[in-house]
């Protein structure tokens, strides 16, 4: 009961008050034109399972990459079974695998109107979401979009949709209700000799850690108005840890918050796409917990049992536990599923280092 208490007086906590840093005030809103839509796109059909290198590279095209979706999933999911790919991968693609100059930067807590200054200003925007499309109806599960235009008067965004096809018009509202389940993320593509226009336009978000404080307020502001959306419990949790380096509570806010919204109900995929839990729990010492977690997600068949991350949170919690030979069978499943997965290279390389004297 007691333990029941605790958890209560954190949530209350999270949702009254911001334990870190205030945010940023708002910023005057420029003119924008009623309407603009961009042109120079490629529309890919995304391969199986390759949604964010199919989308990616539909951005891409308009700096004049070639239309082929194989070379981004080629390093962003060797294994063609991953149902992931985080939007941090694809920015680290971006700039860390494709010659040239144009780069990528992520950001969160974004806004419709936030969508529309970049679109004005011809910078090709990437958002993630929830997606469940007719008529199929296969359940929730995350998705990525381009979008490359606006218009006020129809309320409309135009998308390239690598799943439904070129050209593919989401409400305001569609687009509000879905970005939120992952805590409005959006990945901007730009040349670099534009960095400093971007950052511009971004204001105080340009600044990551003030992003994720603007993020924080903003779901807290939602949990006031609605505190049973799961999702809005997912995003606090997930800009808590963002800024836990900054403050050591962080994590147990996290934890408090995820709490929440496992509470309330997410879909079954959720942790397909984010991993904040695992990374939250294992920061608090819930060890068990998280293998627990990753062993109902493989227990599903299929996709489940292909995303690294699964496989590497597992280790980091067995290497809590002391339990090392299975930390590091877990960290080399996570490789096997994704050679490129520089965290579990890094785990693999530290452990060793550290039985050998090194």
């Amino acid at each position: 009961m007691k333990k029941q208490h605790l958890a209560w007086l954190i949530i209350w906590f999270i949702i009254w008050t911001l334990a870190l840093f205030p945010a940023a005030g708002a910023l005057a809103q420029e003119t924008l034109p009623p309407a603009h839509e961009m042109a120079g796109f490629t529309h890919i059909p995304q391969q199986w399972n390759n949604c964010g290198p199919a989308t990616l590279t539909m951005g891409l095209t308009y700096f004049g990459v070639p239309a082929d979706q194989s070379p981004a999933a080629n390093w962003l999911k060797p294994n063609t079974e991953d149902g992931n790919v985080s939007p941090q991968q694809m920015v680290d693609y971006v700039n860390t695998q494709l010659p040239g100059t144009t780069r990528a930067l992520m950001r969160v807590g974004g806004t419709v109107e936030r969508l529309k200054q970049l679109i004005a200003a011809d910078f090709p925007v990437i958002i993630e979401a929830g997606y469940d499309p007719e008529p199929e109806r296969l359940g929730w599960m995350g998705h990525y979009l381009l979008v490359m235009g606006y218009d006020d008067g129809a309320r409309l965004f135009k998308t390239q949709d690598s799943y439904l096809g070129p050209n593919i018009t989401y409400s305001y509202e569609h687009i509000e209700q879905f970005w939120h389940h992952f805590n409005n993320t959006y990945i901007v593509l730009y040349d670099f000799s534009r960095e400093q226009d971007v950052l511009t336009l971004l204001g105080d978000d340009a600044d990551q850690t003030q992003n994720y404080l603007n993020a924080l307020e903003m779901n807290r502001q939602l949990a006031l108005t609605n505190p049973n959306d799961a999702f809005t419990w997912f995003n606090l949790g997930t800009n808590y840890l963002a800024l836990a380096n900054f403050d050591a509570k962080g994590y147990e806010y996290a934890a408090a918050a995820y709490d929440q919204a496992r509470n309330l109900g997410l879909p079954w995929r959720m942790m397909w796409y984010q991993f904040g839990p695992y990374e939250a729990y294992n920061a608090v010492g819930r060890y068990d917990e998280v293998i627990e977690l990753a062993r109902v997600l493989l227990n599903e068949p299929g996709t489940s049992q292909h995303i690294e991350e699964t496989y590497y949170y597992a280790g980091v919690a067995r290497e809590g536990l002391g339990e090392r030979d299975r930390a590091l069978a877990n960290y080399q499943e996570a490789l096997n599923q994704n050679k490129n997965f520089t965290p579990a290279r890094d785990a693999i390389n530290r452990l060793q280092a550290a039985a050998s004297g090194g």
